[in-house]
């Protein structure tokens, strides 16, 4: 009886590498972006917001994303602080620079929602 052949060895070969190289990716802690992402966000967590409750600001809107709540909101940063805006009018648009009030921060002051005041 004949082993299996050198294309079954190298698809098999193939095969090993692909499920150690996703095993290995899993154990170090998932992707390079994923990292960063994640690190990232622990930084967040330990410095302290580069704005106050009430403060006034001037953000670009990044982005706009669906609350839970089902409401649109408009997402902007600053000094990479992500804040989401709440009733944005449907006339803005992604790149528009608005002007905001800070109302609160999340549980662990990662983020800030705020209210549109007017187009800047």
């Amino acid at each position: 009886m004949l082993g299996p052949g050198p294309e079954t060895l190298a698809v098999g070969a193939f095969v090993a590498l692909l499920i150690g190289s996703w095993l290995f990716t899993r154990v170090r802690g998932g992707s390079a972006g994923e990292r960063q992402s994640r690190k990232r966000h622990q930084e967040a967590q330990q410095r302290e917001p580069p704005v106050d409750i009430g403060d006034v600001e001037t953000v670009a809107i990044r982005e706009f994303t669906d609350h839970h709540s089902g409401e649109r909101r408009a997402v902007g940063k600053i000094e990479g602080f992500v804040i989401f805006v709440e009733d944005v009018p449907d006339s803005c648009a992604v790149t528009d620079v608005i002007r905001v009030k800070i109302l609160s921060f999340n549980r662990g002051h990662t983020s800030a929602t705020a209210t549109y005041l007017e187009s800047a």
